[in-house]
């Protein structure tokens, strides 16, 4: 019996980490943000999120709900119109249905100023619809 579980649990694992789909999946719904969010474009930003849906900003405001996302990121991306990119680096499975991939966040071009150079992570689930984001959390790396 315990060899039966121990096996399972193996298998399961490793269907989690090891389906291109879905990395391709995850990163195309990444991309769709960064693409959403240089147009302006609040309902192709509101699709591509969770209804409970919250990010954690590196300013510290706490957006909760996809309507409090929705509306700060149009008013960041109207505020600072610089060019962003996300950068996947790593995405890890917690299940089949929820995913962490974590990225390199750059916005350059603000105001002739030097790339703003930050770390992000988003959290997504996989619903009847796809992928859809139901975290984020940006940070700023401090200074060493």
């Amino acid at each position: 019996m315990l060899s039966k579980c121990l096996l399972t649990m193996l298998v399961s694992a490793a269907v989690w980490g090891q389906n291109p789909q879905d990395d391709a999946s995850i990163r195309d719904v990444v991309k769709k943000y960064v693409d959403a969010r240089d147009q302006r474009d609040p309902q192709a930003t509101e699709a591509l999120f969770t209804a409970d849906a919250d990010q954690l900003v590196s300013s510290g405001e706490w957006r909760k709900g996809r309507d409090a996302v929705v509306r700060g990121t149009m008013a960041s991306s109207a505020a600072s119109e610089g060019k962003r990119t996300i950068s996947v680096e790593s995405i890890r499975y917690l299940g089949s249905d929820a995913a962490i991939a974590d990225g390199r966040y750059e916005i350059a071009g603000i105001n002739g100023a030097a790339a703003r150079k930050m770390w992000t992570t988003l959290i997504l689930t996989r619903t009847r619809d796809g992928w859809r984001i139901a975290a984020i959390r940006n940070m700023l790396p401090a200074a060493r």
